[in-house]
């Protein structure tokens, strides 16, 4: 189904994990976000990039095998260390949305997604917002930067970027007015964000394509 601006309808969550992800977006959308414009964000990247690397130390405290990779029971411990209540259940789908590939592993890259997600996820459960959900304040800083993106380009609060509201954002952060080359550039960091081509970018997906903007990849190495 096509929408108005000529975008298409979200796709109703598959999973229950995904209905509880956008549940917590759309929840935290209803807030606002103190960043806007798409040139505000990428002025955070060094900062940003910065405080994902400090999170290799997290990744290699829990992968206790020294693998490169981070297994289920290996989440289980780390969640538990960290104090994110979860159920087995729960857990088993977090490991599985965040495991592009299907190996049994979490890399580092999907670990940072992973505990994005978690902190989104907790935010509902936290009786003190000014308290740390995860116990690490620096990472959760980051974190809510990365929430707060998504947001602003969120522009409609439907808990989905599409094409048109991509290209809205990059248009607004230029000065004189939208050019082609503005339109090209939506469309080369949407269609990264898309991953499964259906027109529409949801939280994950977008967590997935910014830690690539910033030079965050499986084979991070530092």
């Amino acid at each position: 189904m096509i929408m108005g601006d000529g975008s298409p309808k979200p796709s109703a969550p598959t999973s229950k994990l995904e209905a509880q992800i956008l549940d917590a977006v759309l929840k935290r959308e209803s807030k606002g976000t103190s960043i806007k414009s798409f040139t505000k964000i990428i002025l955070k990247f060094p900062k940003i990039v910065e405080s994902l690397r400090r999170c290799k130390v997290i990744f290699e405290q829990f992968d206790e095998d020294n693998s490169g990779a981070i297994d289920l029971t290996e989440l289980k411990h780390c969640l538990d260390k960290l104090q994110a209540n979860f159920t087995n259940e729960e857990i088993n789908d977090i490991f599985t949305t965040c495991d592009l590939n299907d190996d049994m592993g979490i890399s580092f890259n999907e670990f940072i997604v992973l505990l994005c997600l978690v902190y989104l996820l907790k935010e509902d459960s936290a009786a003190d917002q000014s308290k740390s959900r995860l116990g690490i304040p620096d990472l959760e800083a980051t974190f809510e930067t990365l929430v707060e993106s998504f947001v602003l380009l969120d522009s409609n609060k439907d808990g989905h970027v599409s094409k048109s509201e991509m290209v809205l954002a990059i248009e607004e952060t230029t000065s004189g007015g939208p050019s082609d080359s503005d339109g090209q550039i939506a469309m080369q960091r949407f269609e990264e964000m898309d991953w499964d081509n259906n027109g529409m970018v949801n939280f994950k997906e977008f967590l997935f394509a910014f830690t690539r903007w910033v030079g965050i990849g499986d084979d991070e190495d530092d």
